[in-house]
């Protein structure tokens, strides 16, 4: 059995660790990179790109990089219709409403792109630990649905994760924040690139019970990108006449820009944007020259970040808990960096936020302590987490009667008797819904499923039992009985948003093949570095073996140095791990030479030298 490791799968980064004797860890990359970004793209020669090498080609090949991928995760496409306009590549519609997007002809699902950031980080964790990773728990907002949550489940199981757990984000901030001894009341804020949640926790002697949870999974810090990026173009157009957005590349470049400032902006009170040749108008190029105030962006952006505060207030009142009783009040997602978002919570809350954890790492780590509680690691830690959204069933009047209530404290299970509304009803329809309207069109659909076989008998004689049933992870079952017959129907949320339980089969095994090729790939990435790291040092050598040997010392050196540089770019890894070693012999040997040469000549210099100095002794002797 293989390593497990915790995992944030995040809107604009993902961060992995893993826990040793139940100490969390970061695991670098081999860059020495803490995170990676979530960005997946795709070349024009059908090569998978991921993490930093895919966001830095993304200027000049937007169409086919995809980034913010948790947004659509387990979504329909009418949910998002409103992001289409906010992204370089093209959302579409997967042929049974949900979200997925269209990369060279071909159509992803959510789950699909996030499985191939979830296998990227597999890699990396396996190259840093020297072993297979096999069981991961991986984190998700607190606000995701029971949809959601299965998608990112399905993600992990593509990328070839058995997922022990699906955990929330802001609880895993928790159990990497605080110790369990004591008795402690917090709140983690968790203001992320695509959501926001916010979670009120008591922990008591190593019981981490989630008390409320609320959040806004279409708010993050893409949204306030999007409001800088609006008012770039609009001062542009004013300026220039020019309309960017019907540019392919230019929107990405102020994207881009616009996330650089805004990053700036928590550092300094104001940032210049430098694009040159961003366009072209009747008098040739246009460069985009502008400078952003911490005072403007706060003013295009304020008011989405004043919209967690009423959430804020909500969850207290949902815990049953003051602004007074918390003790401390934790920061997670890197929009948390922002001054704006800092000094709102400290008024709020008032308390200064905890500065002594890394936004960015603090919910992979707590995922890796939960790893640890789940492989035995740790025994002094329970972890009690809440169902964010009430769950139920459609009733006469399309209606939606609860079954298990928000803030439930999960694993949970719970029941609710119904009956017929005719005469000698054989079949029943349950329709599964999640979300907090009375009316069942106001919430999110999770599936249907019939109970057949009912006895016949006047409409409100029979008494079905409809019982739903949440694991640790969040993952809903439901099940219908007819308690006179006993005849029973289930249902498990559609696993992927979308996919199959043979969809996922078949594109874990894809995914697989898939890591093979990218192992191969990165051996290559490995041995032409190093061939390139061996000609520039056997060139420098043969540069001075030129001036200072004769011809028969480096002319060997000189036609193996030639095949190296053939062969460098072939698909031979062993022919050019052999030639590598045969330049490498050569120029240590051509270097000796040299060092031979050069300590010879200045041996017989510095006798020389020593020579006319005797004879001018002996002169001045003489005379």
């Amino acid at each position: 059995m293989g390593r497990t490791i915790g995992i944030d799968l995040g809107t604009t980064n993902s961060c992995i660790a893993f826990s040793d004797g139940g100490h969390p860890t970061v695991i670098q990359s081999k860059s020495g990179s803490r995170v990676m970004p979530s960005v997946v793209a795709f070349s024009a020669k059908g090569e998978r790109l991921v993490g930093l090498v895919a966001r830095r080609q993304a200027i000049t090949n937007p169409k086919n990089t995809v980034n913010s991928i948790k947004r659509l995760m387990g979504r329909r496409y009418a949910e998002v219709s409103n992001q289409i306009n906010d992204v370089s590549y093209e959302i579409v519609e997967n042929g049974n409403g949900d979200a997925a997007v269209r990369i060279m002809d071909r159509i992803y699902t959510p789950p699909e792109i996030s499985a191939i950031i979830l296998q990227q980080l597999k890699l990396t964790a396996e190259e840093f630990l020297g072993e297979e990773v096999t069981d991961a728990v991986i984190t998700v907002p607190a606000y995701f649905n029971e949809i959601q949550r299965e998608a990112t489940k399905a993600a992990g199981k593509i990328a070839g994760f058995n997922v022990k757990r699906v955990l929330n984000e802001p609880t895993a901030a928790a159990l990497a924040f605080l110790e369990p001894q004591g008795k402690k009341k917090l709140v983690v804020y968790d203001f992320g690139g695509g959501t926001f949640d916010v979670s009120v926790l008591q922990v008591i002697e190593g019981v981490f019970e989630v008390k409320a949870t609320l959040g806004n999974t279409t708010l993050g810090g893409d949204d306030l990108d999007t409001k800088l990026v609006q008012w770039i173009m609009s001062e542009f157009k004013s300026e220039t006449g020019i309309d960017l957005s019907r540019d392919n590349i230019a929107p990405q470049r102020v994207r881009e820009a616009a996330e650089r400032a805004k990053c700036e902006l928590s550092m300094t009170h104001e940032t210049d944007i430098n694009l040159p040749f961003i366009a072209t108008g009747e008098s040739g190029p246009v460069h985009l020259e502008i400078t952003v105030t911490r005072n403007l962006f706060e003013e295009l952006a304020g008011n989405l970040i004043h919209e967690t505060i009423p959430l804020c207030k909500d969850a207290l009142d949902d815990a049953g808990m003051k602004i007074e009783d918390i003790d401390h009040v934790v920061l997670v997602g890197g929009s948390t960096r922002i001054p704006m978002v800092q000094k709102l919570v400290e008024e709020f809350f008032k308390k200064k936020p905890a500065q002594s954890v890394n936004p960015d790492e603090v919910v992979a780590l707590g995922a890796a302590i939960e790893s640890s509680v789940l492989t035995g690691q740790r025994k002094d830690l329970v972890l009690i987490d809440v169902t964010p959204l009430t769950l139920g069933v459609e009733t006469l009047g399309g209606v939606l009667a609860p079954i298990i209530k928000r803030n439930s404290p999960i694993p949970t299970r719970n029941s609710r008797i119904f009956t017929t509304a005719s005469d000698n009803q054989s079949v029943v329809g349950v329709h599964v819904a999640q979300g907090e309207r009375e009316i069942i069109d106001g919430n999110r659909s999770l599936g249907t499923f019939e109970l057949r076989g009912i006895t016949a008998a006047k409409r409100g004689e029979p008494r079905i039992e409809v019982v739903f049933e949440i694991d640790a992870s969040g993952i809903l079952n439901v099940s219908a009985r007819d308690t006179t017959t006993g005849q029973e129907q289930s249902i498990k949320v559609n696993p992927s948003g979308g996919l199959s339980g043979h969809d996922i089969e078949r594109l874990r095994k894809e995914a697989a093949a898939n890591a093979e090729a990218d192992k191969i790939r990165l051996r290559f990435v490995a041995i032409r570095n190093e061939a390139d790291e061996v000609i520039y040092k056997a060139s420098k050598s043969l540069k001075v073996a030129r001036e200072e040997l004769d011809k028969e010392s480096w002319t060997e050196l000189e036609n193996e140095l030639k095949k190296l540089k053939t062969l460098r770019d072939e698909e031979d890894p062993l022919a050019i791990e052999k030639a590598i070693a045969v330049v490498r012999q050569l120029n240590s040997s051509v270097s000796k030479l040299v060092e031979v040469f050069e300590s010879d000549e200045e041996n017989a210099t510095s006798e020389f030298l020593n020579s006319i100095s005797k004879v001018e002794g002996e002169g001045n002797s003489a005379k």
